[in-house]
């Protein structure tokens, strides 16, 4: 156990005083090596348990109805990484770059988002979370950064998930640049698709310097809903502290509740 997750584990609530909040945090499932299983990067898990928040993993479900149980029991969602979204979810054919779907992932997760504005459930969505965050709430996709964005920088850089390989401004004032105290800063890269329609009630709050979207936020006050296209739960040991900050405003709006 790393030593923030130990003093985390030391400070947790005890009985008696108030819990923990609950997240229902997404995950896939496949039979592609051997018998169907659910999975998820623990990574998620410890950013989450280090923020003091309590994980529960949510897989693809074969009623969409579920959604709302879930979120009517959770205090908050997080949306993974994972596959590409299923293009046909928002209105286009699908590219040969597009990689494989899992369209029980994205009608399950779908659901969750609308289930979570409609009971206002603060919602964190973490790389391809935005994207499927967008496409809930009715915009598209870049199927394939690499051969859509003219000029693109590379944002697939699976070699080195902790290593920060470009820039990204944050607007000034935005709920993310509130939450990491700066209007600038540098993100690890783990991703081939990314927003390109913005749905209605988003806006687009931090961009990489090829125009590429890097975060995205429900506008008005009455959800508090955000998205990141880095991977911050791969950062939670850095010496920066802007991915931790993430973490950490998400668990204080759950606190609100």
């Amino acid at each position: 156990m790393s030593s923030t997750l130990a003093q985390n584990v030391a400070a947790s609530p005890r009985r008696g005083t108030t819990p923990a909040p609950v997240v229902a945090v997404s995950a896939t499932a496949d039979d592609s090596a051997g018998p169907h299983r659910v999975r998820l990067n623990s990574a998620y898990i410890r950013a989450l348990e280090i923020a003091g928040v309590v994980p529960i993993i949510v897989p693809p479900l074969s009623d969409e109805d579920a959604a709302d149980a879930i979120v009517t029991r959770a205090d908050g969602i997080l949306l993974t990484g994972g596959e590409d979204v299923e293009p046909s979810l928002y209105g286009q054919p699908r590219r040969k770059e597009c990689g494989p779907s899992n369209l029980a992932r994205d009608t399950t997760e779908i659901a969750l988002v609308l289930a979570a504005q409609r009971h206002n459930r603060p919602l964190l969505a973490i790389c391809r979370g935005p994207q499927l965050l967008n496409v809930a709430l009715g915009g598209t996709l870049f199927q394939d950064i690499p051969s859509e964005v003219p000029g693109a920088l590379p944002h697939n850089a699976p070699d080195d998930r902790a290593s920060r390989v470009h820039p990204v401004k944050v607007e000034p004032g935005s709920r993310i640049a509130h939450v990491v105290h700066a209007t600038s800063l540098s993100v690890n890269s783990l991703h081939h698709q990314s927003v390109k329609d913005l749905a209605p009630g988003l806006e687009i709050t931090a961009t990489s310097p090829d125009g590429v979207v890097e975060c995205i936020e429900w506008t008005a006050d009455d959800w508090w809903a955000m998205g990141v296209q880095w991977h911050p739960e791969e950062m939670t040991d850095s010496p920066e502290s802007w991915d931790r900050g993430i973490f950490k405003a998400f668990a204080d709006r759950l606190r609100e509740g």
